[in-house]
């Protein structure tokens, strides 16, 4: 695992196109994966995953401490693009394409104690559900169980998603509850 790890840390495969500083932060004992876009801003400077807004956000919805979630027996953290991919006109660009083909069978096949993969977003969603991705994120999230006991689907905890999160309070109200509770059961299991 930890000549893997050098290897993504040194990886320039889109350095035409970005600047590459990949953020991965795993374990070969990683009980929780989580597999979210890509490194914004904050975490490109700071080399720190989920170290800004939408991470508080998300360690909020798992009920869990900084601690807990940067303790990599218990949660690894593998995103669709390791590095910040850049600005686009309502936001960061989409995760480079590159990153998981390349990188994510390795990094999988090196994990020895996986109970859970949390997929963030649609890129994840897509990516990991291929043709059982419903006709969009909503649906689903909405759906989440078909996914159980793999994979967690939800959406990303950033704060531009305030609306979607306005407009289906059935996800705070229902599917948190159930992602904690399974979180905790993991975490003390």
């Amino acid at each position: 695992m930890i000549k893997l790890l050098d290897e993504i840390n040194s990886c320039t495969l889109c350095e035409e196109f970005i600047t590459p500083r990949p953020v991965v932060k795993v374990s070969k004992k990683s009980k929780i994966i989580v597999v979210g876009q890509a490194p914004g801003t904050r975490v490109h400077a700071s080399g720190i995953p989920w170290n800004d807004a939408s991470g508080k956000q998300l360690r909020k919805w798992l009920s869990v401490s900084d601690e807990q979630f940067y303790d990599t027996n218990l949660f690894g953290i593998i995103p669709m693009g390791f590095c910040y991919p850049g600005k686009g006109k309502s936001g960061d660009l989409p995760p480079r394409k590159e990153c998981a083909p390349k990188w994510h069978l390795p990094l999988f096949n090196e994990l020895e104690n996986v109970k859970l993969i949390l997929l963030i977003g649609q890129y994840a969603q897509k990516y990991y559900l291929k043709e059982n991705f419903h006709k969009n994120l909503t649906e689903t999230v909405n759906h989440y169980e078909d996914y159980l006991p793999e994979y967690f689907v939800m959406p990303h905890p950033s704060p531009r998603n305030r609306f979607w999160l306005t407009k289906n309070p059935w996800f705070e109200e229902h599917v948190i509850p159930d992602l904690q509770k399974r979180i905790q059961g993991i975490i003390s299991g």
